[in-house]
């Protein structure tokens, strides 16, 4: 039988923290930034996608101000910079020079695409739901690096901890019918 043990409301969020751990970036008219940031999720199949932030980053004047950014989706081997990327804020702090981060001209977007990421999506903001610090996404182009040196997938757990994908399951087969024609 299962034993069930209460915990704090607090401590639900360490096992629905959405994942994977993202690096944003942005460019404001006058300088690049990247942000790290946890709180995201697809929406649809249609390339929309929420990302929760407020005022507290500094990114947020950027999303704001030009409405676009990348979403760039950093593999296991660059956890800890994108851990310390985020104890830092781009107001006082040139993240690209103080991390060696190397960035490249996106197709869509002013924002820079991030080397070394397993991804990176270009987006445009459609729309931002201030009650909840949501901004509707709508991905405008999409990328994979092929060559990216350890492309497993961080998760923050919500408590300082993360999690890197591990064994991968294939149930495309089974799932047929619900996916789209061409994923």
């Amino acid at each position: 039988m299962d034993k069930l043990k209460k915990i704090k409301l607090e401590k639900a969020l360490t096992f629905l923290e959405p994942g994977p751990l993202l690096l944003v970036t942005t460019f404001d008219g006058k300088k690049n930034n990247v942000m790290t940031i946890s709180w995201s999720m697809p929406m649809d199949f249609a390339g929309h996608f929420a990302l929760c932030t407020g005022p507290w980053n500094y990114s947020f004047g950027a999303l704001n101000k030009t409405k676009e950014c990348v979403l760039c989706v950093p593999g296991a081997d660059l956890l800890k910079t994108a851990v310390q990327i985020g104890m830092v804020s781009g107001e006082d702090t040139d993240k690209f020079k103080k991390f060696h981060l190397a960035a490249f001209p996106a197709a869509c977007v002013k924002a820079p695409l991030l080397g070394g990421c397993v991804a990176c999506v270009e987006c445009t903001v459609e729309r931002y739901l201030q009650a909840y610090g949501i901004f509707v996404l709508q991905a405008v182009q999409a990328w994979q690096n092929m060559s990216c040196a350890d492309p497993r997938l961080v998760h923050a757990v919500g408590d300082g901890t993360f999690r890197a994908d591990g064994e991968k399951f294939n149930f495309r087969r089974l799932m047929k019918a619900k996916l789209p024609p061409g994923l």
